[in-house]
This record gives C-alpha cells, sequence and structure tokens, in this order.
C-alpha cells in the first residue's frame, strides 16, 4: 500500500516515489508541476531530482521546447481570472484579491479599500458562499507561497543569464497570465534596445510613459542594470517610484560592479585574495547559483565554483576549507586565490575581461558580499 508520511517518501511495493506520481490518474502538466517543484525545491528529495529533470527533458523535447519554455508554461493561474484577480462573494458583501511584488494574495473590499485581513463570515453573510470563500483564500495564500518563490528566483536568474522571450511568449507567459501578470508590471524589460514596462492595465510604455508596441520579430529581455546604464536607470527608477511600484527582486536598485583597472587582462584577482569570510558565506553562495568543491582529504570543501553561461570556470580557492561533518572547527576562512579557467577545471587560466559585463557585475558582487 502507498505510505503518505511524507510526498517524497511515498513507497509502493518498492516504486519509487517518481514511480508513484507518475502512476496516479491526474493531467499531465499536473504531474510536470509536481516534478517541476521536486527539481526547484525538494530538499528533502535530492536523490529524486536527476531523474525528475530526466522527465520534465523528456516532456519539453516531446513539445520541442526548452526545459525553460516548459517551465514557463507549468505555472499555475491559481484560479484568477483574466484581469489576474479573483472575487470571494460572502452573499452580502464581495471582496477582491489582489497580488503584491512577492506575490503575496490580499484583498479590498466593495469600495476599492484595501483590508488588512480577509474578515471571518458573520451573521448576515450566506451561510454557504461566505465560509467557502473564506477557505478559498486560505488556499489561495498557501498555493500562491508555494509558488512565488520559485517564480520569482527564476526570473532573477533569467535576467543574469540574459534570457530572451518572442512577443508571443512575453505576452501569453508573462503580460497576460493571470499570476506572473503582477511580477511582469513591476520589472522593466527590453526589445531592441527599447526598455519599457507592463502597465497595470496592461499596456506597454517607455521611460517617458508614453505607449510602446513591442515590435514583431522582437527578442524581450529583462536588462541586467549593467547593460541599461546609469542614467537609463535612473530615470526607470523615477517613473517606478512616482508609481509606488516596488519590484519582486533587485534590478533597478541592483549593485553594478566593474573590473578596475588591469584586472581585465589578469588570470586572478588579487584584491580579494587574503580576505577573510565567515565559513557560512561561502555555503550561502550556493544558493545563488555557485558550487561547492568536492571533498578532499580530510572531509574538507576548499573551493567554490561558478560555471558561467558560456562554460567558464570562476574558482574561488580557501583555507583551512570547510570539514563537511564539522563545519564549525574552522569557522573564519582565508581566500587563497581567485581565478578564471577557460572551461570546468580545465587548468588554462583565462584573463577575467573574457567574461560579459552582466556575468562580471554579478561575480564581483558576490565577492563583495562575501569580504564584506
Amino acid at each position: 500500500m502507498v505510505r503518505w508520511d511524507n510526498y517524497y517518501t511515498w513507497t509502493f511495493k518498492g516504486w519509487s516515489a517518481l514511480d508513484v506520481l507518475m502512476a496516479i490518474d491526474m493531467p499531465a502538466d499536473d504531474k510536470l508541476r509536481h516534478l517541476d517543484r521536486i527539481v526547484r525545491r525538494g530538499a528533502d528529495a535530492k536523490h529524486l531530482r536527476p531523474r525528475a529533470q530526466g522527465l520534465l527533458n523528456a516532456a519539453a523535447r516531446e513539445r520541442g521546447l526548452t526545459s525553460e519554455q516548459l517551465a514557463d508554461l507549468l505555472v499555475p493561474d491559481l484560479g484568477l481570472d483574466a484581469e489576474g484577480s479573483m472575487t470571494l462573494d460572502y452573499g452580502t458583501r464581495r471582496f477582491v484579491v489582489g497580488f503584491d511584488e512577492q506575490l503575496k494574495p490580499f484583498v479590498t473590499d466593495g469600495d476599492g479599500k484595501p483590508r488588512k485581513t480577509l474578515p471571518k463570515p458573520g451573521v448576515k453573510d450566506d451561510d454557504q458562499l461566505a465560509p467557502l470563500a473564506h477557505q478559498r483564500f486560505a488556499d489561495l495564500k498557501k498555493e500562491a507561497r508555494a509558488v512565488a518563490a520559485d517564480q520569482i528566483r527564476r526570473l532573477e536568474k533569467a535576467m543574469v543569464a540574459g534570457r530572451s522571450w518572442t512577443p508571443e511568449e512575453f505576452r501569453s507567459v508573462f503580460a497576460g497570465h493571470p499570476l506572473m501578470r503582477h511580477i511582469a508590471r513591476r520589472l522593466v524589460w527590453s526589445a531592441d534596445g527599447t526598455a519599457f514596462r507592463v502597465a497595470e492595465d496592461g499596456t506597454l510604455a517607455d521611460v517617458h510613459d508614453d505607449g510602446y508596441i513591442l515590435p514583431e520579430g522582437a527578442r524581450v529581455t529583462l536588462p541586467h542594470p549593467v547593460l541599461l546604464g546609469k542614467d537609463t536607470v535612473a530615470a526607470w527608477a523615477s517613473v517606478f517610484g512616482d508609481y509606488e511600484i516596488l519590484q519582486p527582486f533587485p534590478q533597478l536598485g541592483r549593485p553594478v560592479h566593474e573590473l578596475e583597472d588591469g584586472e581585465r587582462e589578469a588570470t586572478r584577482l588579487t584584491r580579494f585574495e587574503g580576505a577573510t569570510a565567515h565559513f557560512g558565506r561561502f555555503m550561502g553562495m550556493t544558493s545563488r547559483g555557485w558550487e561547492l568543491g568536492g571533498k578532499e582529504t580530510g572531509g574538507f570543501r576548499r573551493q567554490v565554483n561558478l560555471i558561467t553561461p558560456d562554460e567558464r570556470h570562476v574558482m574561488i580557492a580557501f583555507e583551512p576549507g570547510i570539514r563537511v561533518l564539522n563545519p564549525e572547527e574552522f569557522a573564519e576562512q582565508t581566500i587563497e586565490r581567485v581565478m578564471l579557467m577557460t572551461g570546468r577545471y580545465s587548468g588554462k587560466a583565462h584573463p577575467f575581461g573574457a567574461l560579459d559585463p552582466v556575468t562580471a557585475s554579478e561575480m564581483l558582487a558576490e565577492l563583495a558580499r562575501l569580504t564584506a
């Protein structure tokens, strides 16, 4: 029989959790959403990730999509209407659900006045509609919380990686999606060198608040501030400030870093070498795309690595190293060297000037955070 102790530890006559999942009678996209959640957030099921990712990759190939394009299509609409809202009917009164920059739902009353919380059903409310509406909002908060962190993190990663979308993809996946539109209108987008935003009514506008028509055939991106330039960033920051628009992750307010004189030709960043940092800061880098090096003699890890989008390898080596079984043993770590190689552990040094401006800025921001 199936044991339901934990979603990720189902067993059925030796079947794995994924075997059980794939055997359940549910829509294919719902199964893929579960697989996607395991890959992105299955901290208790690391052993399942490779196979789950393989199943997602196979599904993407069957549809002629990349894995990221498939992930775009798997974002649920949470039962929202075409305008990205939901009406909660209490019979005698109604409330409308909206979402903030972190996709946290909130409610306004019939007059459009925000409320701190959704009220419990009262004696004057419909005894059937009101409890159902109240429970639906509780469920919606849980559903949104499960989706929000993944989608915000995924979009930030897309900005750093320079991912792009066709106009049709942008409209269906972001601007016109019932849930993702709430994130899309809080970011600056770009197409063919022109930056724009999604207004609250779904139309597009440039930095002067003039209407903007997305060219067919263009590629839509989430521009990193290093690509926008200081003046453009300042202009957009003013627009967002005027409209009191908060961003889901740092874009306009993101720190921008550049290589210093002489560092573009260098294969090591000596200004960071010799600095010390708590081991927790090195481990924290793994949540932002860096990888800890393999275990060495004595069970130590002495590197943290970044494989760039173009497959170059940034390595930060530190001493005495983090002992896997007792990381507190050597709390303070000293950066021995920061170097760039042509490929993963190629051993061939590469000048840092070969990195694109976004990758260089993000790498330097990480080093600045590490040694602050």
